[in-house]
């Protein structure tokens, strides 16, 4: 007779890179993923109440990429495919015959400034269109505590693994030999690996003593100029050409700021938790990234 599943997870955003690593981790520990496309959120609340009803965990990690040129029309699709799915399935949580007992939803760093170090108490908002976007993401994500659900929101750092997201695009130019800084490379790098990403997930389906919004970052950011060392190092390539912002600022537009800027970010509340990283070091993660 086949073992009845620990969790029934409904999921958004299950295709992309960091869905793809939860789901193979979740499977492995026995939980049931249910994946919610793109048709789910066209359907009507009481529709989507009806697909996600059973399901005990909800987790959230819809939203178009980040790194793109902001026009005008890109700029509505960010902001909708993360305010209008999270208000959806908040909404949806809220009509289901049985709730879900938690709503994991994502957020990201780009909710700080640029200079300082931040924690999830002390901390400077970035008053720029990234910063008001996870304002609006997080205030949505927030209404499911309102409807008597436990409520997590990660912000994300540059995540870090080995077959997708940031380093997949990086790793061809560090290979060729052609890695290098952007601009001078001061530019705070917060990042986490993705083997710790999948931790803090269980860690916060298993243990309820967990709630409200933690970075979901290294305990030890660097900077573009670390990263890169880094990446040379793992990979026996020089790493000294440097890209300058404008090229980038040409391509992207006001888009560039996620990489020609950065939020320097510690993970005060995980940390206080007791929550134990793999990887704490650039050095180590970039190396197995990439072994």
């Amino acid at each position: 007779m086949e073992e009845k599943a620990k969790h029934i997870i409904a999921m958004s955003g299950a295709s992309g890179f960091v869905g793809t690593h939860l789901t193979r981790a979740f499977h492995a520990e026995n939980y049931e993923v249910l994946s919610l496309g793109r048709k789910d959120f066209t359907l009507a609340p009481e529709a989507l109440a009806e697909r996600i009803n059973g399901a005990d965990i909800i987790i959230n990690l819809a939203g178009a990429p980040i790194i793109g040129k902001w026009t005008v029309a890109y700029k509505k699709i960010m902001y909708e495919s993360r305010i209008d799915v999270t208000r959806k399935l908040v909404k949806a949580c809220s009509l289901a015959s049985q709730k879900p007992q938690l709503f994991i939803s994502t957020s990201a760093i780009g909710y700080y400034a640029a200079e300082g170090t931040h924690t999830e108490e002390r901390h400077v908002k970035s008053d720029d269109f990234l910063g008001n976007l996870t304002q609006d993401w997080e205030q949505e994500a927030m209404k499911a505590k309102d409807i008597g659900i436990r409520t997590v929101i990660f912000r994300f750092g540059i995540v870090l693994g080995k077959d997708g997201g940031a380093l997949k695009k990086m790793l061809i130019p560090f290979k060729l030999g052609l890695g290098g800084t952007i601009g001078d490379g001061k530019q705070p790098f917060s990042w986490v690996h993705i083997k710790d990403l999948i931790r803090a997930y269980q860690t916060v389906i298993e243990n309820t003593a967990y709630e409200g919004i933690y970075n979901l970052t290294a305990p030890n950011p660097t900077t573009n100029k670390g990263f890169t060392r880094a990446m040379g190092k793992a990979l026996c390539r020089p790493a000294f050409f440097q890209v300058p912002k404008f090229v980038l600022w040409l391509q992207l537009g006001e888009g560039s700021q996620v990489l020609t800027m950065g939020q320097n970010v510690i993970p005060k509340r995980l940390l206080d938790s007791g929550f134990t990283f793999l990887f704490p070091e650039i050095e180590t993660a970039v190396k197995d990234c990439v072994s």
